[in-house]
């Protein structure tokens, strides 16, 4: 309940932000000298809704999307010794992370890797890869889960999705805004919309999108640091240490996961310098190792 409030709480703060910037700039004023100015009030409702609610049908459809896409199978009564204890290890994490039990889920993949997925920190999913039972000792795997359960427990798939709800809803405000000034000012349109207000549109959304891309995965790669922190609390620090060693050592920095659940494995696309860096969902495992062992006491 608490997670539905703050996403509506959210979007009452954008569109009462975006509605007092425009005033303050005069922007909305600006439009109506034109002709045929914009309803704001309308457009940024219009906006939040088709921003913030295809976030939110996203984030409540995670799970399933997670399962279908993965071919994960949740381990409902452990069939060996192993499955026996990635549900054991997953329960006294979440005990201590304080958080309902996650479902736990295997899926088949040679990468070594793992994810954590939920509509909210007490209705999560954390899945493992074949490939990382079968390449990481018991140690290694542990600090994976407990990363894992950190990004449950941090309520780092909810705040990732109220952050892509607030940059959805500026892009498309944003974006109708140009496209009508474009077509007003520029092509000095009085009736209707012309090609230039969808050409602009178009051109204004694609660039505004790039934008809002480099923003979350900005937060995207800081929430990486957390949960290696927690995980580094819940399983110990030089287990954590040593799983992003394996990982870089097996060549964890191109994951196989769908493009869809790529944010939230514990490896993630990294490769690229320079300006592709700020499309990265992942910091690069180097930095990761040397945050952590700069912060051991």
């Amino acid at each position: 309940m608490n997670r539905i409030l703050l996403f509506v709480a959210t979007n009452l703060a954008v569109l009462f932000i975006l509605n007092v910037s425009l005033r303050v700039l005069g922007v909305d004023g600006m439009l109506e000298t034109q002709g045929g100015g914009i309803d704001m009030t309308a457009l940024l409702v219009i906006s939040a809704v088709i921003g913030m609610g295809g976030s939110f049908i996203s984030l409540a459809i995670s799970k399933w999307m997670a399962k279908r896409s993965t071919g994960a199978r949740v381990i409902d009564r452990p069939g060996n010794r192993t499955e026996r204890w990635l549900l054991d290890t997953v329960a006294r994490q979440a005990r201590q992370a304080g958080i309902r039990m996650p479902e736990v889920a295997v899926y088949d993949a040679p990468e070594i890797n793992a994810f954590a997925t939920g509509m909210n920190r007490n209705n999560a999913l954390v899945a493992v890869s074949t490939g990382l039972l079968a390449n990481m000792s018991a140690d290694e795997a542990e600090a994976v889960l407990g990363h894992e359960v950190s990004h449950v427990a941090n309520g780092d798939m909810v705040t990732l999705t109220l952050i892509q709800g607030v940059v959805n809803t500026f892009v498309i405000l944003l974006s109708r805004v140009v496209g009508h000034v474009v077509d007003r000012v520029v092509f000095r349109n009085a009736r209707g919309y012309g090609p230039g207000y969808f050409i602009a549109v178009i051109v204004a959304q694609v660039v505004l999108s790039v934008l809002a891309s480099i923003i979350v995965m900005w937060f995207s790669r800081r929430r990486e640091y957390r949960a290696d922190e927690g995980g580094a609390a819940l399983a110990g620090r030089g287990k954590m240490i040593a799983a992003l060693r394996r990982l870089r050592s097996n060549g964890g920095e191109e994951p196989e996961l769908p493009n869809e659940m790529a944010a939230f494995g514990i490896s993630g696309r990294t490769g690229g310098g320079g300006f592709a860096h700020l499309f990265r969902s992942h910091p690069p495992l180097d930095n990761r190792i040397a945050a952590l062992e700069a912060a051991a006491p």
